[in-house]
Formats: structure tokens, C-alpha cells, sequence
């Protein structure tokens, strides 16, 4: 039997609704290739063997009976960032350290209600605050792919890095993520995989441990733009759970691919031109505008004039809200506690212990922005400016149906080459944090290899519930690519 753990989600669904193999043979291929795999990658927090082959009988046993949901028994891996009811999440951080939710999220819910399997829970940045999945407190994350001839390890993005990293070494056929400032589609660029967040509030945040609660958004990443349509219809839809879900009719995504992009308006932000931009990422981006062109499309140069105040926005507002939302964490109900001298000292020391340096250095900064004194000056203004840049969305649009852009400033960086150096890894989220600011959805897509043969991606932005158009373009944009190439095995 060929390598199971080499199809894609779409091939391996049509396989076991064809008898081809089971889903219990498939799992145990999973299985079998991330328990050998994880020691060198370091994708899974933690594997989970009993729920991935309880979950592939079970649909056996509904295949038998022609009675198989939308992802009957496809082995998934779960960001850790997602309540898995009985199941250590652990959001990568130490004060987290042994929690095991007894609610299981949205998200998940619907995931493993479709059918699907959990192979383990994956690796990410400690609360997702991170580009490269170094901030981990468990585990050093590292990319399959290596650039041509060197053995240097390198990062496969962040935060949901172990999840890009699991889905391009064939570890699940596919994973879920998080996506604050660019969290899924960084990721997802650097690894060769296709990475999706949608409209702000088109799938629940309910049960998926808080970073930027105006800004995070839970999707998929696949190996393929069908992949991601499949899972994303499943991930979607309105849960009253969470104030911000939207209640809108879910479409058929993968439906959706099939319209191509004849007659679209493709919109080239002229403010993503920089002198800085790397020679190979400017010459993708021309490419990936021709390729589209070539299929029928209109190529408009449109212009985000905020685009600039982007990042110092980005970095106000998220650690304000992370501020918020992490001082639910101090010792008493559940996770880690240090004991201290009386209350406070308790919570002082709890924190100290249990928060990562960057989860301490984005709390500190959020705190400080939402002080007495500075709250008008640096909060304030950038909700401001936030409303600027997605009224700057709101006009580009009228004049184009999708935006393209690079998704990334580089291709994979060493491990180790940018922890020193917070600004240098904040940039990493240049072209991705406009789209979270605005609650557009967007999506990143493999369009090619970087000299030293690393994949470089290509980015989609579709105006509020446009995920139609967005599939549509990013089915055209992966077939003129022609992307087909995986890392050379060498864990």
C-alpha cells in the first residue's frame, strides 16, 4: 500500500469513502509517522494514539454503513491554543502546565463532530506571541524544509508553527491554527503549506485560550487550497457561545474554487513596494500578478496609505489585550501556582515563574499603553488608526475584488538568528497584520522556491464574508504555481 501519510485531505477522504484502505490503517500511518518524526521536529506538545484510533473505529464503522460525515476519518493535529476536553492545553506556557479543559471548544467540536481524528496537539509560541514558535516553553519547533546544502535548523514560523510544521512533513493531513497578526499565513508561507484565516468572527473563538481577543481568529492549514476549504466550512459557522461569532450561511468553499478568476479586479497595494524588499519576494509578487492575469483578471495598482502605522498599531492594541486577558492567570483556580508570602506575593511569584520573557515583555508593554496617563495617548490613538486602516480596506475594494501581496518579507530564517532582536521578529508580520487589524480574511498560498530552494508564499485578501472570491483566486493562484515540491526527508 502506498504512504498513506502522503495524501492530501481531499484524496485520503475519497479513498476511504472508496474502500481503498481504512481508517484505522490510515491513522496508524499518522500515528506511526509522527511518533518517529516528533523527536527531530518537534511539532506535537503532546500525541494522542487513544483518541486518533477510538475516533478512526468509530468511523470505520459509519464508512460500513454509508453513513460517513464531511472529514469521516481524517487524522488532524490541534494547535494547542484549542480546549480539548480531558486533553493537557497548555497554550505552550508553563502556568498552564497540567490544565486539562472539561469543555471541549467550538472549533474542535465541529472538527471532530465531521468525523475527524486528533492525532496530538501541536507546538506554538507561548500564548502565540511569537513569529518563529521559539517561545514555546516545552519544545524547540523546527521547520521539515532545509535550505540547499545546509543542515541549519530552521524556524517554521510562528505562532502556529508546530501545526505548519506537522502538516508539511505529512505528520496530519491537515491542522488547525491561530491567526492574531499573521499567526496561520506566516506559518504556512514558510513551510510550503496553504494557510486561511477567515472573516473576524466566522469561526468561535469559544474555548481557544486568549491572546488579542479583537484580533484572533482560528483557521485551518492544509496542503492544499481544497484542503483548507474543507476544513474551513467544517472549523465556520455561528456559535452562541462567543458575542463576536457571526451568524451568517456557511458556503460550500470547495465549490467556490471552481469559478476561477476571470473577470476579477486584482488589487497591488502600492504601499507593499519597499526599497528593502527582497529581489526574489518583489520578482514572486510580479509573477504570481501575471499568473492571474493570465487566467483573465484585471491587475489595478490601489493604494493603503495607513499600511505603515500598521505594526507600531498591531503592537499596542494586542499587548493591551493580552494584558486583559492574561491577568486571569494568577495561581488560584487551575495551572501552575507558586505560594508566597500572602496574596499578592503568591500572584507576583505564580506570574514570574509561569510567563515566558516575551509573554512578560507584551504584558508589561499592554499595561503600561492602558495606564492612567497613557491610555489616550497610545491606546486610543491606535483603535483610531486602526479605523483608518480598515476604512483604507473598505476603499480598496471598491476599486478591485481581491488584494495581492507578498506573504512574508523572506523565506525561512535560522533558529536563534532573531530572538535577540524583538523588532527584527516583529517585522516578519509586516504584510499580514493589516489584514487582523481590519477582520478581512486572507489566505496564504505556495507559489514557490527562494534560491537557496525554501518556499515562498504568496498572499489573498477578499473584503468581509468575500471567502468565496478568496478560494476562487487562491485556486487559480496554486494552479498557475504549480507548487509541488516537500522537504527532502532527513528526520
Amino acid at each position: 500500500m502506498a504512504d498513506l501519510s502522503a495524501l492530501t485531505l481531499d484524496a485520503a477522504l475519497t479513498g476511504l469513502r472508496n474502500k481503498d484502505f481504512s481508517a484505522k490503517e490510515l491513522a496508524e500511518s499518522h500515528i506511526a509517522t509522527a511518533e518517529s518524526a516528533n523527536a527531530s521536529l518537534g511539532c506535537f506538545l503532546k500525541l494522542t494514539p487513544d483518541h486518533a484510533l477510538k475516533a478512526a473505529a468509530e468511523s470505520d464503522a459509519r464508512l460500513a454503513k454509508g453513513e460517513a460525515r464531511p472529514l469521516e476519518g481524517a487524522p488532524l493535529a490541534i494547535k494547542d491554543l484549542f480546549c480539548t476536553e480531558g486533553v493537557e492545553t497548555t497554550a505552550s506556557s508553563k502556568i498552564l502546565e497540567g490544565f486539562k479543559p472539561p469543555y471541549e471548544s467550538t472549533v474542535t467540536r465541529r472538527l471532530f463532530g465531521a468525523g475527524a481524528a486528533m492525532v496530538g496537539k501541536t507546538s506554538l509560541d507561548e500564548f502565540a506571541m511569537g513569529s518563529s514558535t521559539e517561545t514555546c516553553a516545552y519544545s524547540k519547533t523546527v521547520n521539515p524544509w532545509r535550505a540547499n546544502g545546509s543542515n541549519a535548523a530552521l524556524t517554521p514560523g510562528g505562532s502556529s508553527g508546530g501545526s505548519a510544521s506537522a502538516v508539511a512533513a505529512d505528520l496530519c493531513l491537515g491542522a488547525t491554527g491561530t491567526d492574531t497578526g499573521g499567526s496561520i499565513r506566516q506559518p504556512a508561507a514558510l513551510t510550503g503549506t496553504v494557510g486561511v484565516k477567515g472573516t473576524y468572527g466566522l469561526c468561535s473563538r469559544f474555548g481557544v485560550v486568549a491572546f488579542a481577543s479583537s484580533l484572533d481568529h482560528p483557521g485551518p492549514i492544509a496542503k492544499t487550497v481544497k484542503d483548507a476549504a474543507l476544513l474551513l466550512g467544517v472549523m465556520a459557522g455561528h456559535d452562541p457561545n462567543d458575542a463576536t461569532s457571526l451568524d451568517v450561511e456557511i458556503p460550500d468553499y470547495a465549490a467556490a474554487m471552481g469559478k476561477g478568476v476571470k473577470g476579477l479586479r486584482i488589487g497591488l497595494p502600492k504601499e507593499y513596494v519597499s526599497d528593502g524588499m527582497p529581489e526574489a519576494i518583489s520578482d514572486l509578487w510580479k509573477t504570481g500578478a501575471d499568473w492571474l492575469k493570465g487566467q483573465g483578471a484585471e491587475i489595478v495598482e490601489v493604494s493603503l496609505p495607513h499600511t505603515k502605522y500598521a505594526l507600531p498599531c498591531y503592537y499596542i492594541i494586542a499587548p493591551a489585550e493580552a494584558s486583559s486577558n492574561l491577568a486571569r492567570y494568577d495561581g488560584m483556580r487551575y495551572g501552575l501556582r507558586v505560594d508566597g508570602e500572602g496574596l499578592v506575593p503568591t500572584y507576583e511569584e505564580t506570574r514570574a515563574a509561569g510567563f515566558g520573557p516575551e509573554v512578560q515583555r507584551r504584558v508589561m508593554i499592554g499595561t503600561y499603553v492602558l495606564s492612567a496617563g497613557y491610555y489616550d495617548a497610545y491606546y486610543l490613538r491606535a483603535q483610531k488608526v486602526r479605523r483608518k486602516i480598515a476604512d483604507d480596506f473598505a476603499k480598496a475594494f471598491e476599486q478591485c475584488d481581491v488584494l495581492l501581496t507578498p506573504a512574508t518579507p523572506s523565506g525561512a530564517f535560522a533558529l536563534g538568528e532573531k530572538t535577540d532582536d524583538p523588532v527584527s521578529m516583529y517585522l516578519n508580520d509586516i504584510f499580514t497584520v493589516t489584514a487582523n487589524l481590519a477582520g478581512v480574511p486572507a489566505m496564504s498560498v505556495p507559489a514557490g522556491l527562494s534560491a537557496d530552494g525554501l518556499p515562498l508564499g504568496l498572499q489573498l485578501i477578499a473584503p468581509p464574508l468575500g471567502e468565496q472570491t478568496l478560494f476562487a483566486a487562491g485556486a487559480a493562484l496554486e494552479e498557475a504555481a504549480g507548487f509541488t515540491a516537500k522537504p527532502e526527508r532527513w528526520w
